[in-house]
């Protein structure tokens, strides 16, 4: 029987990356603590950083995040079509959870029947079980010559009966031409939906902007429900790129008196949250590096995730990463793979089926005694294990096409313990005879404070974390007060009590 308590909000954005996951992530800890049951919903997401959900389906990080802010169980459903790109042109298709089929840029967009009927499918089972869905759409919402196409940002928001808030970013200029210009150009019955505007990431005095606030809405006709400051003290995990605040090639060495830490920015990068955490610590600079260089100054080197490594391992060795690779590696500095990164560290990955590419085998920088198949099913799962030699327990989520392994004297890094909540006895990884060459299928593994401890006091034994860090539900509670402080809430549950009719 239909929930007949059931409201939609939908927060769709002028741009990519104007904010419009935080956002919804915000809102769905707002609307939780205010007693609702409530649960997000991205019907089409294209980013290589996934996770698993406890029912071992794949779907974006950011449902996943927004799930946990939200307080429900993440499910395929949040995330029914994700777009994996692993060429310039072409991306694994994940639907409602498992993979599907690689398509072209051309062949996806030609005929979207399938992918909307599956998010429209979702959408319902959701309806059903929660009496508020938050709806984030894609990219632009008024990409014309897509318009006719789109089913993520105004179809799904007509389907569901939302009203609409369009969010955009102060902070990369040119806001009133984001907005009056996405409201300019989109139907009249689609411009109809937009009940108000959100201004993310506004830098400076805020009290200097409500002149533009009210030439916005003079210009509109659409409230301004918020100007967001810029936060700091806090972080969430970013939807689909390396976050505008990376360094990224920097000029030069790791900060005085931090723990260096170098991550090898592939084209096709994947999962790169893995990170974040090393990147919120203080005593850490963590540089992203495109292009070879000497890694003096460094103590740990990360090759991270890729959803293309054959084709990401042939980019590192025609730049010539090989090489300072292995100078750091002399050098006697901490090299760490996380799964196609630990691929990579391995003898060879072969493909013989074409999961990635050109069927073949790729010879490898052989760090670790280890080789790679690609497989045609994809391993997923949420797993436990403990560090071997380590008082030291891991969790993680695995997600690889992947199987690694490792010759009979090569040292297991994991001992596993459990796979989606079933135990197991079981390893993962490798590890050099040093210890100075790791490798892991775990991601996220540095989310648990003590593996992070862990591995930064191998690389440097002095140091020391500081004493409370702030864990994703504490940084939810800061993003909502951050935003309820600074957001016209009156305004936003007075639209969510009055939906459309579809």
């Amino acid at each position: 029987m239909h929930n007949k308590k059931f409201r939609s909000l939908a927060i769709l954005g002028t741009g990519s990356d104007v904010g419009k996951s935080i956002v919804a992530t915000a809102l769905c800890r707002i609307f939780s603590n205010a007693g609702l049951d409530v649960a997000p919903y991205k019907a089409q997401n294209m980013s290589n950083n996934s996770g698993v959900t406890p029912e071992g389906d794949e779907i974006g990080r950011a449902q996943i995040a927004q799930a946990e802010a939200a307080r429900v169980v993440p499910t395929a459903d949040m995330n029914p079509v994700l777009l994996k790109p692993n060429s310039d042109t072409g991306a694994q298709v994940v639907l409602q959870g498992k993979v599907c089929t690689t398509e072209t840029a051309r062949g996806y967009f030609r005929d979207t029947t399938l992918w909307a009927a599956a998010a429209r499918e979702s959408f319902e089972r959701l309806q059903l079980k929660h009496e508020l869905v938050v709806i984030e759409g894609a990219g632009s919402c008024a990409e014309m010559n897509l318009y006719e196409r789109d089913f993520v940002n105004f179809r799904t928001a007509r389907a569901a009966g939302a009203a609409v808030i369009l969010v955009a970013d102060i902070d990369r200029g040119g806001v009133f031409a984001q907005v009056a210009g996405t409201l300019a150009i989109i139907p009249p019955e689609d411009r109809a939906l937009v009940k108000g505007v959100v201004i993310n990431r506004f830098r400076g005095d805020i009290e200097l902007f409500h002149d533009g606030v009210t030439m916005l809405e003079s210009m509109t006709g659409v409230p301004v429900l918020g100007v967001i400051p810029y936060f700091r003290g806090f972080s969430i995990d970013a939807e689909d790129a390396v976050p505008l605040s990376a360094k990224v090639d920097p000029s030069g060495e790791p900060e005085a008196g931090t723990i260096g830490v170098a991550v090898i920015y592939f084209p096709h990068i994947s999962n790169f949250t893995d990170l974040s955490p090393l990147e919120r610590d203080p005593s850490v600079s963590l540089h992203y590096l495109h292009y070879p260089r000497s890694l003096k100054g460094y103590k740990a080197l990360v090759l991270p995730g890729s959803k293309n490594v054959r084709g990401d391992l042939a980019w590192l060795f025609s730049l010539g990463w090989e090489q300072e690779i292995r100078a750091f590696r002399e050098e006697g500095g901490i090299i760490m793979g996380i799964c196609g990164g630990y691929q990579m560290l391995g003898k060879s990955i072969a493909d013989p089926y074409g999961v990635e590419g050109p069927i073949g085998v790729t010879p490898a920088l052989a760090l670790l005694d280890v080789e790679t198949v690609l497989e045609q099913e994809k391993c997923l799962a949420n797993a436990r294990g403990v560090i071997l030699g380590e008082r030291c327990e891991a969790s993680g989520y695995e997600i690889h096409m992947g199987r690694s392994t490792a010759a009979a004297e090569c040292k297991p890094f994991l001992r596993v313990s459990a796979r989606n909540n079933t135990p197991v006895d079981d390893f993962d990884g490798a590890v050099s005879d040093d210890g100075h060459v790791i490798g892991t299928y775990f991601h996220g593994i540095f989310d648990e404070p003590a593996v992070k401890q862990w591995f930064l006091s191998l690389v440097e034994p002095a140091y020391r974390a500081e004493r409370h860090e702030k864990g994703p539900q504490e940084s939810y509670e800061l993003l909502a007060s951050h935003f309820s402080r600074h957001l016209d809430l009156d305004k936003i549950f007075e639209i969510i009590d009055q939906p459309l009719i579809p």
